[in-house]
């Protein structure tokens, strides 16, 4: 369906004309920059009960109680906690009958003479979808690419005035909403990179496949999907903690892959605090292995690997030296990639960095960012056991191979046992999709529970 062209005045006009909708904006951080578009499209006296802004540290604390950090998802809920209740509690017995309460919120750090780089921003509403109704909610997070601090309100506030306008008027289709967010902005301006919905104007809205749509439309690189069933803005996750990334199909996930993390996890790659957060990582390139995600069998990777207790990067990444520029901005501690001996022959592939200006090297220099170091677990070749000093390089990258395992950016995790001899994960594929029951052995219970019950990858009656 083609949605109008509207401008943000004349949405936030909209929303002004509606007279059952009453409420309150509070924002920290680069203005009152979404409540001066309902101000200035006239009519706000219908519409905008309170406004506030809270800069002083001490005086947020006061109003919206103590947080560790400002601009954080806390932050966020604290100030739709305060506002929205306290906007019920003073109106609700004289207006609750002819009014839908809304309270709108942003914790904002943008660019200033002082802080010089990309701004960030959470933004919230809660909101009512009908008259007494419980309250809903949208939560966004955002960075900022404008150069110039002025350039970061304005799209702070265009952002915000979609994100009111999409909760009261094309809430039915939560994909309208993610579109119209970027309206009159772009993505050169503003990457989104966690969108949530909640509460009964949202019961059938799968929070997974939303942050499948964020990184599928290119909204961003990464997400990351809890063992409770959460959905999380990276940084909220990883903030300053060392990471141990595994990328895989995990199609299925498979006995041999768990026991090479926990290998790794035990050869003391990193120091003992703080302790490093464990990724798996599952990459829309293998997503996309037939051209198109299918749904179903997105879902029942991410519920298998959360029935093991792990928590799930979903990038958008399609190589691995695309991914530690995303990271870094969220943690300068190490990161380590966790490979098999074979995957090891992907890094070394000039193809992946042709579109690079260096090449290469430009790629390598990406990739090992900071303190980035790959970890690299040995393997079986017919009956005899491959290791790190048994990769042969091409011969174009002898030296630099040489120097980064000479340097410790390429460290080998020490063999663990005989079950590196089981079967790769793609010939456990085959097993289940041709019924033949020894599949069980290689994968844990709970993964082989749920692939029996669902009927996973084309799993056959046995």
């Amino acid at each position: 369906m083609e949605r109008p062209d509207l401008t943000p005045l004349q949405k936030a006009r909209r929303v002004n004309l509606d007279s059952s909708k009453y409420g309150v904006f509070a924002e920290i951080g680069a203005g009152q920059e979404i409540a001066r578009w309902f101000f200035q499209a006239g009519g706000a006296a219908g519409t905008v009960a309170k406004t506030i802004s809270a800069y002083d540290m001490r005086v947020s604390d006061a109003i919206y109680g103590a947080t560790s950090r400002y601009v954080c998802r806390e932050r966020l809920l604290q100030m739709l906690d305060y506002e929205y209740g306290l906007l019920v509690q003073r109106l609700n017995r004289t207006r609750g009958r002819r009014t839908t309460f809304f309270a709108v919120a942003d914790t904002v750090a943008a660019r200033s003479f002082s802080r010089t780089e990309d701004g960030r921003a959470w933004l919230g509403i809660r909101f009512q979808h009908a008259f007494g109704a419980k309250p809903s909610q949208i939560l966004v997070h955002v960075r900022l690419h404008d150069a110039e601090n002025p350039d970061q309100q304005e799209a702070v506030g265009i952002l915000g005035v979609n994100l009111v306008h999409g909760a009261f008027f094309t809430r039915r289709r939560p994909e309208t909403v993610l579109a119209s967010l970027l309206d009159h902005l772009n993505r050169q301006r503003v990457e989104i990179n966690f969108v949530e919905f909640s509460g009964p104007a949202f019961p059938q809205v799968d929070n997974r496949l939303v942050a499948l749509h964020l990184l599928n439309e290119g909204f961003t690189l990464a997400t990351v999907f809890t063992p409770d069933g959460r959905v999380m803005q990276v940084g909220e996750l990883i903030h300053n903690r060392p990471l141990l990334i595994l990328r895989g199909g995990f199609r299925p996930v498979t006995n041999p892959v768990l026991e090479m993390v926990a290998q790794a996890k035990s050869a003391r790659l990193f120091q003992k605090k703080p302790e490093p957060v464990e990724l798996l990582e599952l990459s829309l390139r293998d997503l996309r292995r037939r051209r198109s995600i299918r749904l179903e069998d997105f879902l029942s990777r991410v519920d298998m690997l959360r029935a093991m207790g792990k928590t799930i990067l979903l990038s958008g990444a399609g190589h691995y030296h695309l991914l530690p520029a995303f990271l870094r901005r969220y943690t300068q501690c190490r990161i380590i990639f966790l490979l098999g001996l074979p995957n090891l022959s992907e890094v070394f592939a000039a193809q992946h960095y042709r579109n690079l200006p260096g090449g290469l090297l430009e790629g390598m220099g990406r990739l090992f960012m900071g303190d980035v170091r790959l970890a690299v677990c040995p393997a079986w070749q017919g009956r005899r056991h491959l290791c790190l000093d048994d990769f042969a390089p091409p011969k174009n990258c002898a030296l630099l191979y040489r120097q980064l395992k000479e340097s410790g950016r390429l460290v080998a995790v020490p063999y663990a046992n005989q079950a590196d001899k089981a079967p790769l994960p793609d010939e456990v594929l085959t097993m289940i999709q041709r019924g033949d029951k020894a599949w069980r052995r290689f994968v844990p219970a709970p993964v082989a529970r749920l692939i029996r019950k669902h009927r996973a990858f084309g799993l056959r009656a046995t």
